[in-house]
């Protein structure tokens, strides 16, 4: 009985544990040669305008629906990194689930196959689709969050709906219940405005439930 009792509690991690494991994946850190190499002409373009300096690189611990904890990777502005560290921190204290953070380099910086793959990011140095301004990704002063789950939605001149990623459009309609929904009042959503971050689910002439920028 003693033995059982032994090895159950082996098998459960300490909360000194749970907090070294904590402390030591959420970390900042400037853009390193060998990070740079893997962004250099696909999220940071050749004509970026934003210093490699004003950039950091965060690991950060999230699970997934099923529970299951993963190790992602974000590419931020310095302006913004201890507030996302601070947020993904809580978000994964509280079990709240996102499938995959990687660097959005890992799809070639082609954000469409980002986000179909339900991939969170936030730096890439491009401009606001069917526009020639530059996003607030460009600046790493955005980021998207459950992508496929909550797409970007808006009419254009034809009136005709148009929805990003394509296949995204089992989740236009915001009244249904689904994973990864991100919704007004949620834990996700409380944590990123508290940080004075603006939600483009909130937009009046356009929807973008993933994307929270500042």
């Amino acid at each position: 009985m003693k033995r059982f009792i032994l090895i159950l509690l082996l098998a459960i991690p300490s909360v000194a544990l749970l907090a070294q494991q904590q402390t030591t994946s959420f970390t900042i850190d400037t853009i390193s040669d060998a990070i740079f190499a893997r962004m250099w002409k696909k999220s940071y373009k050749a004509d970026c305008t934003i210093p490699r300096s004003d950039l950091r690189y965060l690991r950060v611990l999230h699970v997934d629906a099923q529970g299951k904890t993963h190790e992602g990777e974000i590419v931020c502005n310095k302006k913004i990194a201890k507030d996302l560290i601070e947020i993904f921190r809580q978000l994964y204290k509280e079990q709240y689930p996102i499938e995959r953070i990687r660097l959005v380099d890992e799809y070639d910086a082609d954000d469409e196959l980002s986000m179909r793959d339900n991939n969170s990011s936030c730096f890439n140095f491009r401009t606001v689709p069917g526009s020639k301004k530059l996003s607030k990704h460009a600046q790493g002063l955005a980021i998207d969050i459950n992508t496929l789950y909550n797409p970007y939605v808006r009419r254009n001149k034809q009136g005709k709906l148009e929805v990003m990623p394509a296949n995204a459009q089992p989740y236009v309609n915001r009244s249904r219940s689904f994973t990864y929904k991100i919704k007004q009042g949620d834990l996700l959503h409380r944590l990123f405005i508290q940080h004075g971050f603006r939600w483009g689910g909130a937009w009046r002439y356009s929807k973008d439930y993933q994307h929270f920028e500042k």
